[in-house]
């Protein structure tokens, strides 16, 4: 679609697009952040971007609704992991700025160790296929169970709860592995 011709009698297509599938996008959205602000935010990035750039929708792929639902999902994680990630640096630092211990006191070394085991764990993790990464994130990193996985990841609940359990098999033999 050029924007010259997104006008049509005065209105714009995007109008219609939005009224017929925002709440389609804020409730795949919802089901990753379980936030309604932050699912708004999502919403509102995706249509923005397909009003800057509508030729990014490709109607020989599939429907609108399912790349729009497609786009606030995709939105929802990446928000997800970036709150995440920044949740992680933040609670490093609290941890790093905490209480002073002498070091000759018992567990001085904790914080250390501490470090050690979620370097270890996070390279675990990302040894792991990006299927099973993201179902083990989803059910232990956001609290999310294998039928809400399953429905975020718009995938059967079995293979959802596949995709965990070799999740989770994988990653402790590498933390085994590494622990050896």
């Amino acid at each position: 679609m050029e924007s010259t011709s997104m006008h049509l009698n005065g209105h714009h297509p995007l109008d219609d697009a939005y009224r017929l599938y925002s709440s389609r996008a804020f409730a795949a959205a919802m089901r990753v952040l379980r936030e309604p602000a932050a699912a708004e935010d999502v919403v509102q990035d995706v249509f923005i971007s397909l009003w800057r750039n509508p030729s990014q929708f490709d109607p020989s792929r599939g429907s609108l609704p399912s790349y729009i639902s497609m786009l606030a999902r995709s939105r929802a994680l990446d928000r997800w992991r970036s709150q995440a990630a920044h949740d992680a640096a933040l609670e490093r630092e609290a941890r790093a700025q905490g209480p002073r211990e002498r070091t000759t006191s018992p567990g001085a070394d904790e914080p250390a160790l501490e470090r050690e085991r979620s370097r270890q764990v996070m390279t675990a993790l990302d040894s792991l296929p990006y299927s099973q990464r993201e179902a083990v994130l989803l059910a232990f990193g956001r609290g999310l169970t294998a039928r809400e996985i399953a429905r975020v990841a718009d995938i059967p609940l079995g293979t959802a709860k596949s995709r965990i359990r070799l999740g989770l098999q994988k990653a402790r033999e590498s933390l085994e592995a590494a622990a050896a």
